[in-house]
């Protein structure tokens, strides 16, 4: 595990892979191998083991977390003597590009949505409130995605303050990976869920001078971590998948690269980590991992090797 937690024993409970998964109690595993092969992300093979140890115990914890905050809530209502639904619970995700939270994220949702009390569980990505392509151009920020300045901050605001105030019906922008850009007209709505998680690389920051910022409406967090040179190499390696799959269609915003060789390819994509990913890491994304309350940390192989969950 980080540094961060043996220079702060007593903000952290830590647990080994063994002592988290002991913490599953009697929670059922809900998930079968075909549905675990659709929520995979590219080059992060989680398994079954994964499920069982990690996120159970995880799914756990925070069913009964959100079993507290409704009961919390009930108690203001009746002291200001209004019925209420409970507002949505609100999940931040964090952690680096390539790190696997999008697949964490996915998992999570799928796990938390066979709980019967809190079904409706939705998943929204920073990745829509990235400002337009066009826009990055004009600015000069497009060797700047996914740092701070390149995303729509007052919509991301105003986004997660409508979904907390139980609004029925909130929109997000879409974004798409294969045109590397916002879909114009393209909108997810979400429809006041029990739970939403909220996943990227920013969700955890506080630009300076900010009066609210995004996880102010959080209820949980979790950073998902992982020793800076094993992300590198994990990059590199779903930039040539990608090569393979994705940028080999007409479409798509690195078509240009489908044919590089290995090498040049290879050198292509560390070059970008250590121009653009790297800088965001170090800067502005791993600073913020102190701030969540659960941080997962990842060995090489992508397994779950450490847990950290900060205490009340």
């Amino acid at each position: 595990m980080p540094d961060l937690f043996a220079a702060r024993p007593a903000a952290y409970d830590r647990f080994t892979r063994a002592e988290w998964a002991a913490l599953r109690a009697a929670t059922p595993l809900a998930l079968s191998d075909a549905e675990l092969a659709e929520l995979r992300g590219l080059n992060d093979p989680v398994s079954l083991a994964d499920v069982t140890e990690i996120h159970l115990p995880l799914s756990r914890l925070l069913n009964l977390h959100v079993a507290a905050a409704r009961a919390l809530g009930g108690v203001e209502d009746a002291f200001l003597g209004r019925p209420g639904a409970p507002p949505p619970y609100i999940i931040g995700v964090a952690g680096s590009v390539a790190v696997g939270k999008s697949s964490f994220a996915r998992l999570l949702r799928l796990l938390l949505s066979r709980w019967p009390d809190h079904p409706r569980v939705e998943l929204v990505t920073t990745d829509g409130f990235l400002l337009p392509g066009k826009e990055l151009e004009e600015r000069g920020l497009m060797r700047r995605k996914g740092f701070p300045e390149s995303y729509d901050l007052r919509r991301m605001i105003g986004f997660l303050s409508a979904v907390k105030a139980g609004r029925p019906e909130v929109e997000a922008p879409v974004y798409s990976h294969l045109a590397y850009d916002i879909v114009p007209g393209e909108k997810q709505v979400v429809r006041r869920p029990d739970i939403l998680i909220f996943e990227g690389l920013n969700v955890l920051q506080a630009p300076s001078g900010a009066s609210v910022v995004t996880s102010d409406f959080f209820d949980f967090s979790v950073y998902v971590d992982a020793d800076e040179e094993d992300i590198a190499g994990w990059f590199v390696e779903r930039r040539l998948l990608l090569q393979r799959t994705a940028f080999q269609q007409p479409t798509s915003y690195f078509h240009h690269h489908r044919d590089l060789p290995e090498a040049e390819a290879r050198r292509v994509a560390r070059g970008i980590w250590d121009e653009i990913n790297r800088v965001n890491l170090r800067e502005n994304i791993l600073p913020t991992r102190q701030r969540a309350r659960l941080v997962l940390h990842k060995a090489a192989d992508h397994s779950v090797d450490g847990i950290a969950l900060r205490r009340m």
